[in-house]
């Protein structure tokens, strides 16, 4: 009988991305379970104190998303009806859509270039109107934008600069030290998790006090403080959300924090070793930035040569059992923004749209892992 399983099939599956948890993280879960008390409360407190450290700021607050994170902190500076809000096209849609629900209008600009795929400071100038009350970045894939520039742009017409800090979680000293606020995530995806989860920073204490109080519907006492005795009553002052973390994904995210600058760091020695790889046996693939760019390396974004098929390369990728994404579809192509807020041309996002390519990037992966990706991809062009 003639087998029908092909040489791939016996290949382990290299994945996209990969979560690392173990007994570290199952012991923490079961000292939550054990301890009776499941929602916000010391936990949550420590692991906001721990990240705080570790980003080399005052203080954090813990929410159960960066969506959530991005909407605090639209709210805590009144961003709302009337306002312009500048944003990326190239980023998950979530960077918009708080905007939209914020009720405020997103404005789509677009990228460097395909070698550079940050917002372009020069159509972001040209976008801003009396309107213009605030610019979100997105360090996108990890590689930290020039906030300095950025922050001279806001100061010059007088808007906030915000940051979607999605990727970069554990690049100290550097977010939120220039701009009013930066949202993190620690999606499963992420370089951190705690399967859903986020974390917000502020310069301003003040306006972090308030995404604390609006995480929590606005109450002046936690549930923790009533149950323990500490309050009596509370009082609502503030149009909040429920947008708290819990007890289970804070013990989660205080052991997965411990091991993120060692992980990022091997992030960044696979990308290296990607550059070089590529460079060597498929010099017609690209991966964006300059190899000494600050990043955390979140993800690994190639450009394909002009005129790829990148359908019919992931599908052979599929085949070799090798995952591979995009990063991202262009939010001002979605039918919904199309028709919200009409057509936008932002030739540089399409241009880097249509050829990017997301290849595996995880800190599970081998540098021999990295040289069969590469294999595979030569293969499927």
């Amino acid at each position: 009988m003639t087998s029908l399983t092909s040489e791939a099939d016996t290949l382990p599956l290299i994945e996209l991305g990969a979560p690392i948890l173990g007994e570290p993280e199952k012991r923490a879960l079961a000292e939550v379970i054990d301890s009776g008390w499941l929602a916000m409360g010391p936990r949550v407190r420590r692991f906001e104190e721990d990240f705080a450290r570790v980003q080399q700021v005052e203080d954090a607050v813990a929410v159960n998303s960066a969506t959530a994170g991005l909407s605090l902190m639209l709210a805590a500076f009144d961003v709302g009806a009337g306002d312009e809000v500048l944003v990326p096209s190239m980023t998950f849609v979530a960077t918009a859509a708080t905007v939209v629900h914020a009720g405020a209008t997103p404005v789509f600009v677009d990228l460097e270039g395909p070698d550079r795929p940050h917002m372009s400071l020069d159509d972001a100038r040209a976008k801003i109107t009396p309107s213009t009350r605030a610019i979100v970045v997105m360090h996108y894939g990890g590689y930290l934008m020039d906030l300095p520039a950025w922050r001279a742009l806001a100061d010059e017409h007088g808007v906030l600069l915000l940051e979607d800090a999605a990727h970069v979680a554990g690049m100290a000293g550097e977010i939120g030290g220039l701009s009013d606020a930066a949202a993190f995530s620690f999606f499963a995806n992420k370089n951190m998790t705690t399967a859903e989860g986020g974390m917000v920073i502020a310069r301003d204490p003040d306006r972090l006090a308030r995404i604390r109080l609006l995480r929590a519907h606005g109450m002046t006492a936690s549930t923790l403080d009533r149950d323990r005795g500490r309050a009596v009553g509370y009082d609502v002052v503030e149009f909040g959300h429920n947008f708290r973390m819990d007890e289970l994904r804070a013990a989660v995210g205080i052991v997965q924090l411990e091991r993120l600058p060692g992980w990022n760091a091997t992030r960044r020695e696979l990308t290296a070793t990607y550059r070089a790889t590529l460079a060597d046996a498929l010099p017609t693939v690209t991966v964006p930035f300059d190899a000494g760019h600050t990043s955390t390396a979140h993800i690994l974004p190639v450009l394909l040569p002009a005129g790829s098929d990148r359908t019919a390369v992931m599908a052979a990728l599929r085949a070799a059992r090798v995952q591979s994404s995009m990063h991202y579809p262009p939010v001002h192509r979605f039918s919904r923004y199309v028709d919200a807020f009409g057509a936008t041309e932002l030739p540089h996002t399409d241009a880097f749209a249509d050829r990017e390519l997301t290849l595996p990037l995880h800190p599970r992966l081998s540098p021999a892992d990295v040289e069969r990706v590469v294999a595979s991809l030569r293969e499927a062009l």
